[in-house]
């Protein structure tokens, strides 16, 4: 059965960014412990999928927060370390690349997302989640927010954290291969990489369940 929609998300998504967390616009305070969520890296051929939960400190604001695909690389860097001094709690979680090509990759994000709540370091009164689905074993009341990485800023700041700390990763991986040029596009499908893959194969972190990856593969496979 499909969860039923409360006024609490019908207002934060109405809402706009500069509406307090707490004191958003047509429905009463939320708790202190409210726990915003969001994921970065659903889309690439490569990487694994990480996502952040954040629970701000009303008395600490962060200037600045906003969805992390509207700001700048070097603005994301500036926010992430302010959002890990200010929050009252963060945490990160990660599923790998074997468990998106074993479960689907929407499973694979919820389980990010419950190992990020999971390292919070206090435990949230409520969960606030980016989009429109959420996670099926969460113990915690929860709200999902169609865009709410523009709307809240708490689920901004996570958005900040999941991005940041898989880009990491990513350039990572690119100083190890650098002939796909990951530090550059993060593991996406652009045409450098697809034309990479092509080139010099398929690697451990290529997720094999995605499009162009699986009949790369499969072409590799039939002319061997």
């Amino acid at each position: 059965m499909a969860k039923s929609r409360t006024k609490t998300a019908e207002a934060l998504e109405a809402a706009d960014f500069g509406e307090s967390l707490f004191l958003s616009a047509g429905f009463d305070q939320l708790p202190l412990l409210t726990a915003g969520v969001d994921e970065a890296g659903r889309g690439p051929l490569a990487g694994p999928v990480c996502a952040a939960a954040v629970i701000l400190d009303p008395e600490k604001p962060i200037e600045g927060l906003n969805d992390s695909k509207k700001l700048s690389a070097k603005k994301r860097e500036a926010l992430a370390p302010l959002i890990r001094e200010r929050a009252l709690a963060w945490g990160v979680g990660w599923a790998s690349v074997e468990e998106i090509d074993s479960v689907n990759i929407l499973e694979a994000t919820f389980l990010a997302m419950e190992r990020a709540l999971a390292a919070l370091s206090k435990k949230p009164e409520l969960i606030l989640i980016d989009g429109n689905r959420a996670p099926k074993h969460l113990t915690v009341p929860f709200e999902t927010i169609v865009k709410g990485d523009a709307k809240v800023p708490a689920i901004s700041a996570a958005s900040i954290l999941a991005k940041t700390e898989r880009d990491h990763l990513m350039a990572q991986i690119g100083r190890e291969h650098p002939e796909y040029g990951f530090g550059q596009h993060a593991g996406y499908g652009t045409r450098a990489h697809i034309e990479a893959i092509e080139k010099y194969g398929v690697l451990p972190c290529h997720r094999r369940s995605f499009e162009p990856v699986k009949s790369i593969i499969a072409k590799s496979a039939k002319t061997k």
